[in-house]
């Protein structure tokens, strides 16, 4: 592995520590309110042109175990029933959507959680079939399932090949016995191991880990070593995620000791560390915190500038509309954002009720769209040019330019650069990407708590 990396200087291990967003959206879900509702989303949803592109994502909220760092919306269940109910009602979800659009090209599918296979097998191909009646799922769909190693068998695998899953992501995080154990995910890298042999004996060529750092008595020689044995597994890509630790939201994460999870200068160190430790092994770095090797779509997309950024975080997904389906589940319409009700309650009741469940949501101003194109180019792209922004919408570029004017105290770090009117992030301010995005948040600071921005 390699050897120790430099400490950052002092002032930019404090910015380290700064709580900003993590931009999968702007404005982002704290902004999000009630004026946007049931009815909102039903004339969004018919304004769709019937040449519109859709990217459904399905939310399935539960899992077999809770695991101290979970920052997702979902429940442990060990029942059958609720499952079983939770899945008649997305279908009747999906019936709603359909009946309300003339929008019917889904090039993107993506099953979030959760777990999404504790739906089972039945269960899963009950919802895909579904899909294809109300549906055109077009034949090249990029078909993406997120999976918990410990639940993967050679069974599973091919049921998911057989239902048209092309890609799946492992929920990898760490392969230390301590940190695992400290969060309460055991796991042995054997365990991953056998995962993704059966994803691959099945047919499944794109495959995806999700490491994490900020653990809870984690170390840079935990992560060196969580990373290289991740890296023997030769995923195809790799999302390097920091620990956000937020127990105001999700009251599990109590059980961590905060006096064991690690200052900001060793989270600096542990993603330094994680990072030449990828780069060395042939991926290409995209974007903030995600990899892939060369030859994969992902890469093709960042080298091409077509990388786009949404609530799964970075991705290829182009397409003209994001249905959410099911409990929390957030999407996004030309228009702007609709979220469905976090609680399983209020969710069933909307669908059993022949409604959306909508709760709240966002329009989106031209403002709100010219700064989103720029938090989105600098996080995809790390360079935005903010006169060619404005000049895409019309607007005046003068208060992007003042906004800038604030991202001097980084620039004299080398964290960002000024080429004219053009935003530019050099590799060393990678990491602090989400800083940089901030500066053009007009939102920022008028609702929420964030995690750290390294």
């Amino acid at each position: 592995m390699p050897g120790r990396l430099q400490a950052p200087p002092p002032p930019l291990v404090a910015l380290a520590g700064r709580p900003v967003p993590r931009y999968t959206s702007y404005p982002t879900a704290p902004h999000f309110h009630a004026g946007v509702d049931q009815a909102t989303y039903r004339r969004w949803l018919g304004e769709l042109s019937p040449c519109a592109s859709l990217s459904l994502y399905l939310h399935v909220p539960f899992c077999a175990a809770m695991c101290a760092y979970c920052g997702c919306h979902t429940k442990v269940t060990r029942r059958e029933q609720p499952i079983e109910q939770y899945r008649d009602r997305l279908i009747r979800e999906i019936h709603l959507v359909a009946a309300a659009t003339v929008a019917r090209r889904v090039t993107h599918l993506h099953w979030g959680g959760g777990t999404p296979t504790m739906l089972g097998a039945e269960g899963l191909a009950a919802i895909v079939e579904r899909l294809s009646l109300c549906f055109d799922l077009q034949p090249a769909l990029d078909h993406a399932i997120e999976l918990d190693p410990r639940r993967v068998t050679p069974g599973l695998a091919g049921d998911l090949a057989r239902i048209g899953v092309t890609r799946a992501s492992l929920g990898v995080q760490d392969l230390n016995p301590h940190v695992q154990a400290a969060i309460g995910r055991i796991q042995p890298v054997e365990t991953v191991a056998a995962a993704v042999v059966a994803l691959r004996d099945a047919g499944l060529r794109d495959i995806s880990f999700d490491l994490m750092y900020g653990l809870p008595g984690q170390t840079v020689g935990d992560v060196e070593r969580s990373t290289a044995a991740a890296l023997r597994l030769k995923p195809d890509r790799i999302a390097l995620f920091g620990y956000a630790h937020v127990p105001w939201l999700k009251r599990h994460q109590r059980l961590i000791d905060e006096a064991a999870l690690p200052r900001p200068v060793d989270r600096l160190g542990q993603e330094a560390a994680a990072r030449t430790a990828i780069i060395a092994a042939g991926y290409e770095a995209i974007g903030l915190d995600h990899f892939a090797r060369p030859g994969n779509a992902m890469a093709a997309a960042a080298r091409a500038g077509r990388l786009r950024r949404n609530f799964q975080g970075y991705t290829t997904d182009r397409a003209d509309a994001l249905i959410g389906l099911g409990a929390s589940a957030i999407g996004r319409l030309p228009q702007g954002f609709v979220q469905n009700a976090p609680d399983l309650a209020g969710y069933a009741r909307a669908v059993d009720g022949r409604t959306f469940a909508t709760t709240r949501g966002l329009r989106l101003t031209p403002e709100d769209r010219l700064r989103g194109a720029v938090i989105e180019r600098l996080m995809c792209d790390l360079g935005a040019d903010l006169d060619q922004a404005a000049g895409r919408f019309a607007a005046d570029p003068r208060p992007l330019h003042a906004d800038a004017a604030a991202l001097a105290p980084l620039a004299q770090h080398g964290v960002v650069r000024f080429d004219g009117r053009r935003v530019t992030v050099p590799e060393a301010g990678r990491p602090y990407l989400r800083l940089v995005a901030s500066a053009f948040d007009s939102h920022l600071g008028r609702a929420g708590r964030h995690s750290r921005a390294v």
